[in-house]
């Protein structure tokens, strides 16, 4: 009797068919226990996501950990001759904490690690299986390539203070070009510098035009050798004819310590988020063999267990662009202006009850949700784009492309308290808001002790009433305050409404995305010019 594999689910089939496919290729499967002693995270906490880690005592009263990574393990353990490379895949659980459900989740990856004496060859070879390792989910999808070493040596050569490059990678990643312009020119970088961190976020899209436009941004010879290393890896991929799904995106960054060459993600349709995620990670490899080199990635089945039926097309066959609208005036402003430029529907939302109005000929579908909702929905890939405020962008912490400030609902955070307060020293500071992740990311920032009072609205009563010393609240005119006894003590978040895209619907929509950002900057910028 044959195996139907239909019957089984995405991630059964998927994981029986890479064991296949890697052992053809070569590969040995790594097997490893469900612990492992703490002191290797605590001494290796640098290359893990998180620091936060499952401990417990043993019998034999050792603190073990539940590994919340394969990668160090292997590199850690595993058996590599002398000047050779070790071939080896695995199908294991990670606990990791999840920002969603505040808990720890287990986490079902498949993947593989080339250590030791890795060149070319086996880094195409790799690459070649990350992409057949995609193909097999049966879905369309993308695979992205960056390189570490191009964006480290931009840093090099425009003289970005090694203080500022965290602050500036997570711009880069985020495509955040007007927070990476603030950034940069609070850091003292030149004009010069400024426009080719820039750059980057444009460097996107098929290989051989992406090395084209790269080549004169190459300003030192670290950025002239990654773009060797991409261009040699691209080319003996396409004599494998495998470049038809693959994509150069030299704005793809990722922790410095941990990857220092190749960086790779892949994306399937009707997933939110990369379910490959992987790179070249040398320093992790020295830490246990000296002048070893290490390549690997791994797959998140868990992620496949999500794959339903894609969204249905505009009735041309185009792909509609889903977009989450928040409800009340800022809802109203961003649909007249988009309506403006062509991304209108035949009936006006705001005189029904329905939460879904759209337009098949102009590829569009709005979803009206709460302000604060409009990330969550993006971020899970529920909508492709969304308008929002940068407050509940930044309490929310999504991981989305922040790709336009709109200028639209200017106002900033503040801290404000009675006109006659006194900060004490001696004491935290109790403080009113429903912005429990500013507020503490903001006196975190000062090294200054608080209590929270989490309020969900009037916030202004608490330090009135002696609830609390001070609140942190958004503050447009001002008059609330006023009229309250109270005034603004710090100001130290400008806010206005962001157009942010999902990372995933951006791989496969990013010419509709483009098109729509290249007419709503146009409408902005005849809308400024005309006051």
């Amino acid at each position: 009797m044959e195996l139907d594999l239909n019957i089984l689910r995405p991630q059964e089939r998927v994981s029986l068919q890479l064991r296949l496919l890697y052992e053809q290729a070569g590969f040995r499967q790594y097997h490893m226990g469900r612990f492992e002693e703490y002191g290797l995270y605590r001494e290796n906490s640098r290359f893990l996501s998180s620091e936060q880690v499952i401990t417990f005592t043993d019998l034999d009263g050792r603190l073990l950990a539940l590994k919340p990574d394969v990668t160090l393990s292997i590199a850690k353990n595993a058996q590599v001759e002398e000047g050779g490379c070790g071939r080896f895949y695995y199908l294991e659980n990670v606990y990791r904490p999840s920002q969603e459900s505040h808990t720890f989740r287990e986490i079902s990856q498949m993947g593989l690690e080339c250590i030791g004496a890795v060149d070319d060859a086996v880094t195409a070879q790799a690459v070649s299986l990350a992409i057949q390792s995609l193909a097999i989910t049966g879905r369309d999808y993308v695979l992205e390539l960056s390189h570490m070493g191009f964006v480290t040596g931009l840093f090099d050569a425009v003289g970005a203070p090694e203080s500022i490059r965290p602050r500036l990678l997570t711009c880069i990643r985020d495509k955040n070009r007007h927070e990476l312009q603030k950034c940069a020119a609070e850091a003292g970088l030149s004009r010069q510098g400024i426009d080719a961190l820039c750059r980057l976020s444009g460097l996107s899209g098929s290989w051989n035009t992406v090395l084209e436009a790269a080549e004169p941004l190459a300003l030192n010879a670290a950025m002239g050798a990654a773009l060797t290393e991409l261009r040699t890896l691209c080319r003996t991929l396409e004599a494998q004819g495998e470049t038809d799904r693959l994509k150069l995106d030299l704005s793809l960054v990722n922790d410095m310590e941990y990857y220092n060459g190749l960086v790779l993600q892949g994306y399937v349709t009707g997933l939110p988020r990369a379910v490959l995620k992987g790179g070249r990670y040398d320093p992790l490899a020295e830490q246990f063999r000296p002048g070893a080199r290490a390549i690997g990635y791994a797959l998140y089945l868990d992620e496949l267990a999500r794959m339903g039926q894609d969204a249905p097309a505009a009735s041309d066959g185009r792909r509609m662009l889903n977009v989450a609208l928040p409800k009340g005036r800022l809802g109203d402003k961003v649909y007249h202006l988009l309506a403006g430029i062509g991304y209108g529907c035949p009936e006006d939302y705001n005189a029904t009850r329905k939460l879904v109005v759209e337009n098949p000929e102009a590829g569009i579908r709005y979803f009206l949700v709460k302000p604060s909702d409009v990330a969550i929905y993006v971020e899970h890939g529920a909508a492709d784009v969304g308008i929002v405020g940068k407050d509940i962008l930044t309490e929310a912490s999504a991981d989305v492309y922040e790709l336009l400030d709109t200028g639209l609902g200017k106002c900033r955070m503040c801290v404000a308290a009675p006109a006659d307060y006194q900060d004490d020293p001696s004491r935290p500071v109790r403080v009113a808001t429903k912005f429990i992740s500013i507020a503490k990311s903001y006196y975190a920032s000062m090294g200054r002790d608080i209590d929270i009072i989490k309020l969900n609205g009037s916030i202004e009563l608490a330090p009135i009433l002696g609830l609390s010393d001070v609140i942190v609240d958004i503050v447009e005119t001002g008059t609330t305050l006023r009229e309250n006894g109270l005034k603004v003590v710090t100001e130290f978040m400008p806010i206005s409404a962001r157009f942010i895209a999902n990372k995933a619907s951006y791989q496969f929509k990013h010419a509709e995305m483009d098109t729509m950002l290249e007419k709503l900057r146009a409408q902005l910028q005849n809308k400024e010019e005309a006051k």
